[in-house]
């Protein structure tokens, strides 16, 4: 939680002084800015604490496997929430990841309701996250900037708060590596990198879908899933827990490979297009001068 704190504080540092020196732009503070940003917060916090709830449960590559159900959740809230449709083969290749999850899931040999429980839920607030992240981004004023800075600044109080009742804050500010000048370097480049993962999130989300950036995140677990089986120590294999991984990475290469083709194809089709309305107007001004 006082990881956490930091990576907020760093947030608002760094964002507060590129505004200050004008780098980036996004609405000062006033009343109205809590009403556009809601339920980001929310959902951010509920996120923290069911992730880090479930990652204390499950081995890695379960908690990499269970993940992929903020992927289906994801594309159901961009239906209702967002009013978006799907072609059929990325319908289809979202379910091939989602097989492959229960496949793996199924075959769990350490199986605990409590953090499947924890793991559901995180999914949940992850994928509502991502959708009102998507939603917020393009709101007049606020930018993407803006969602990440008043996000921070909304969340760090009520943070500080719970890290101080829970006990949490007294015991990191006694923590006895603090005069260690490795472990200062390495919590500090922990918050910076913090930001830059929520900023990647943000900027991910503002260029593309929210699916897409829940599907990408999913595809960058490929290593670690497959690491994890080796390097945990906490991994216990099957070969029917190993085929339900390969199903469910697969189907998150062939959606990104859907997706990004797509976008290819649809940016050649508008550059033909824009030449062909180039061409015939110089053809017009040519046989007019004639």
């Amino acid at each position: 939680m006082f990881l956490g704190i930091g990576q907020m504080t760093t947030t608002i540092v760094i964002l507060y002084a590129a505004k200050k020196i004008k780098m980036v732009q996004f609405q000062d503070l006033d009343r109205n800015v809590l009403l556009k940003i809601f339920p980001l917060p929310l959902l951010y916090v509920g996120n923290h604490v069911t992730g880090l709830a479930s990652t204390k449960k499950l081995s890695l590559p379960m908690f990499t496997v269970l993940r992929k159900f903020t992927i289906l959740m994801t594309m159901m809230l961009e239906i209702y929430v967002l009013r978006k449709t799907f072609p059929r083969r990325l319908v289809y290749s979202i379910l091939a990841i989602v097989l492959g999850a229960m496949v793996a899931a199924c075959s769990d040999l350490a199986f605990d309701m409590e953090a499947y429980t924890f793991i559901l839920l995180n999914d949940a607030f992850t994928a509502a996250n991502n959708v009102y992240t998507k939603m917020k981004v393009g709101i007049e004023d606020l930018g993407k900037y803006g969602v990440l800075f008043y996000n921070a600044l909304i969340i760090i109080i009520p943070t500080l708060l719970a890290s101080a009742s829970t006990g949490d804050l007294h015991e990191a500010v006694l923590f006895e590596d603090w005069v260690n000048v490795t472990f200062i370097i390495c919590f500090l480049m922990s918050c910076f990198m913090g930001f830059v993962l929520m900023y990647s999130i943000v900027l991910c989300s503002y260029y593309n879908s929210a699916l897409t950036t829940t599907v990408v995140g999913a595809i960058k677990n490929v290593a670690v899933a497959y690491i994890g089986i080796f390097v945990g120590g906490d991994y216990l294999f099957s070969w029917t827990n190993f085929l339900g991984l390969s199903i469910c990475m697969s189907g998150g290469l062939v959606y990104s490979y859907l997706t990004f083709s797509n976008k290819s194809s649809g940016s050649n089709a508008k550059g033909a297009q824009e030449l062909k309305i180039h061409i015939t107007e110089d053809s017009a001004e040519t046989c007019s001068a004639k």
